[in-house]
C-alpha cells in the first residue's frame, strides 16, 4: 500500500511539474509573440517622411504633398554631387519652363563664361524671361556627395513648386538642362508634423556670416537654420548652407571657388575628393528656417554657402568634431 502511495505521490508530483513547465512554455510564448508583434510594429510602423531618390539625372518621388513641416530624406545613388533646390515659380509656370525658357540661357552664358568670355557670358542673362524675377527660392537640401542620405525639413505653403538641382556636367552643362526638375503640388491638408527641436542652432546672414557654436561632438545632431536677411550675391543667388566633411588633403581655397557655378570650373564634376557633402538647408527668404540632421563622426568640418569670396563674408567656417 506504502509502494503505491509513494507511486501516485510521485506520479503527481510529476504531473503538477510538468503542467508547471507547459504553462511556463505558453506563458514565455505568448511574451515572445507580443514582444515579436511590437518590434514588427515599431519597424513597420510608418513615418512621415518624403523619400527622393536620384539615380541618374532625376528625381524620384511622389508628386502630391501635405502643407506644413515636411521633412525629406534625399538618397544620392548616383555617381554625381546633387541637391534639390524647391522653387516657387510665377502662376501658370512649370518645370517645362525652366527647362525650355531658363535653363538654355544659362547654358549659353556658362559656355562663353568656360570659354574666358565673361563679359559676354554674364550678358546673356539679359535674356531671361521677365517673370524669372518672380521665383523665389524657399529652400531645400544642401549638397550631396554620391551615396550619402540626407534629412532637411522645411515648412511648405499650398501650391505649385519645382524642384531642381543645377550643378554642372564636366562640359558646363546645367544638370537642370539634363532634365533634373521635377513638379510637385503642395496640398492644403497639413502634414500634422511638429516644427523640429536642434541642439545646434545655425543664423546665417550677408552682415554677420554663419555663426553657430563651434563647440560640436560626435553623434546624430539635428540643426536648425534660420536666415536672419537674405540677398542677391554676385553670382545671382542668395546664401545657403552646406555641410562638408574635410580630409587631411582638403584646400579651403579650392573649396570656396568650387562652390560657386559662376567660377568656370565652380560647381562641375567631377567634385572635388577631398571634400564630402553632407547636405544642409539651400536658399530660402530671410526670417525662414529650416533643419538638417547629420551623424557626424570626429574629424573636420565645414559650413560653407554656395557664393563667392565666402571668406571674406565669414560664409565658411571650419570646425573640429570631437569624440
Amino acid at each position: 500500500m506504502r509502494t503505491f502511495k509513494n507511486y501516485l505521490l510521485k506520479r503527481n508530483t510529476f504531473s503538477i511539474a510538468l503542467m508547471t513547465l507547459t504553462a511556463l512554455f505558453f506563458c514565455q510564448s505568448c511574451k515572445s509573440e507580443k514582444k515579436e508583434k511590437q518590434i514588427e510594429t515599431a519597424v513597420s510602423e510608418p513615418k512621415n517622411v518624403i523619400e527622393i531618390i536620384t539615380e541618374k539625372m532625376d528625381f524620384q518621388m511622389v508628386d502630391t504633398i501635405p502643407s506644413g513641416w515636411n521633412t525629406f530624406r534625399y538618397k544620392n545613388v548616383s555617381p554625381q554631387t546633387h541637391f534639390f533646390l524647391v522653387d516657387k515659380y510665377p502662376e501658370g509656370k512649370t518645370s517645362e519652363d525652366a527647362e525650355n525658357a531658363v535653363a538654355p540661357v544659362f547654358d549659353s552664358a556658362m559656355k562663353l563664361i568656360m570659354e574666358g568670355k565673361s563679359e559676354e557670358g554674364f550678358a546673356e542673362f539679359a535674356k531671361l524671361p521677365e517673370w524669372f524675377s518672380e521665383v523665389v527660392f524657399v529652400g531645400g537640401s544642401g549638397l550631396l556627395s554620391p551615396n550619402q542620405v540626407a534629412e532637411t525639413t522645411l515648412h511648405l505653403k499650398p501650391g505649385k513648386y519645382i524642384l531642381e538641382c543645377y550643378v554642372k556636367m564636366s562640359n558646363g552643362i546645367f544638370h537642370t538642362s539634363m532634365g533634373m526638375t521635377k513638379d510637385i503640388v503642395v496640398t492644403e491638408a497639413d502634414s500634422g508634423n511638429k516644427e523640429p527641436t536642434s541642439d545646434i542652432d545655425i543664423v546665417v546672414s550677408s552682415t554677420d556670416g554663419i555663426v553657430f557654436d563651434e563647440a560640436i561632438r560626435a553623434g546624430e545632431h539635428t540643426f536648425s537654420v534660420y536666415y536672419k536677411d537674405q540677398i542677391v550675391h554676385e553670382n545671382f543667388v542668395g546664401h545657403d548652407i552646406n555641410l562638408v566633411k574635410l580630409d587631411e588633403n582638403a584646400n579651403l581655397e579650392e573649396l570656396e571657388s568650387w562652390m560657386n557655378w559662376a567660377d568656370p570650373k565652380g560647381l562641375i564634376e567631377p567634385a572635388p575628393k577631398a571634400f564630402t557633402f553632407l547636405g544642409g538647408v539651400n536658399d530660402m527668404p530671410a526670417g525662414n528656417k529650416g533643419y538638417f540632421t547629420a551623424t557626424l563622426i570626429p574629424g573636420r568640418y565645414a559650413l560653407i554657402s554656395e557664393v563667392p569670396n565666402t571668406m571674406k563674408k565669414n560664409l565658411l567656417k571650419t570646425f573640429e568634431v570631437l569624440e
